[in-house]
């Protein structure tokens, strides 16, 4: 068996990194504006403005119930985290999130099944996780499980989405290591919960129904078949008079493989 040097894997590397534009276009384009709006936040505005923008596009029950749209949309165009300070925990976050969610598993959802599943995946993701959640932290508040101030304490950034498409992500992985990687998903946003009750924080909740709705995903066949694939019918290229020289692309040994692997 050949062993791999060095140079073999930074080589690879090399190449992932220069097919990233190409096969991963929209999730290119959307790191660089969370990467513009981050530094905006940080060095353009005063903290008094910054802290007023990020308010109003907090996900907490008041901004759903003013300005639900604009609270959706807008809390994804930023993420709460640090580039920086690589010592922190808020660090080891940003890097979760948005390192191994955004930048590594929303790009490959975007190369495996294309601009709009991905987008369905990461906001749906989102918006779901933060509407199921805020049912949580309504019947949190009715049993006085959390404090009164939960409805209007700020909550916004991608970290719900990138939860969806890291579990989703779980099908790019060898089969050896998704188990582990299903129970990493789940279990880091544990790490840091608070209990102020039976339930943990509500940032903690919303983290868990986005990786579970992620999982459900990856259970449906239909999500699963890569794009451009169709199911297996009675009906082959062969018996509809195709040149048998010719092999179409759900027959083609690539498209073969790239079945193998989703399975």
């Amino acid at each position: 068996m050949n062993s791999h040097s060095p140079w073999d894997h930074l080589g690879r590397l090399l190449r992932t990194a220069r097919a990233y534009p190409r096969r991963a276009p929209l999730t290119l384009v959307y790191v660089c504006l969370l990467l513009v709006s981050h530094a905006w936040v940080s060095y353009g505005l005063s903290t008094e403005r910054a802290a007023t923008l990020l308010n109003y596009v907090s996900t907490d029950l008041d901004n759903l119930h003013d300005h639900p749209v604009t609270s959706l949309l807008g809390s994804v165009l930023f993420f709460d985290g640090t580039l920086t300070d690589v010592a922190s925990i808020e660090f080891v976050g940003t890097f979760i999130t948005l390192g191994l969610g955004v930048c590594c598993f929303l790009a490959w959802v975007e190369s495996r099944w294309g601009k709009p599943r991905a987008v369905a995946v990461f906001l749906g993701g989102h918006v779901t996780a933060t509407l199921l959640t805020s049912v949580v932290v309504t019947v949190a508040l009715q049993h006085g499980w959390y404090p009164a101030a939960v409805r209007q304490a700020s909550d916004y950034g991608i970290s719900y989405g990138a939860q969806a498409v890291m579990a989703v992500g779980t099908l790019a992985l060898p089969r050896w290591g998704r188990l582990p990687w299903a129970a990493f998903v789940l279990a880091w946003p544990l790490g840091g919960a608070e209990w102020p009750g039976p339930l943990p924080d509500f940032t903690t909740i919303g983290h868990l129904i986005a990786a579970l709705l992620g999982f459900g995903l990856v259970a449906v066949p239909a999500f699963r078949r890569p794009r451009g694939q169709t199911p297996e019918s009675p009906t082959t290229p062969r018996a509809i008079g195709q040149n048998p020289g010719r092999a179409s692309q759900s027959t083609s040994p690539a498209a073969e493989a790239e079945t193998a692997s989703v399975d």
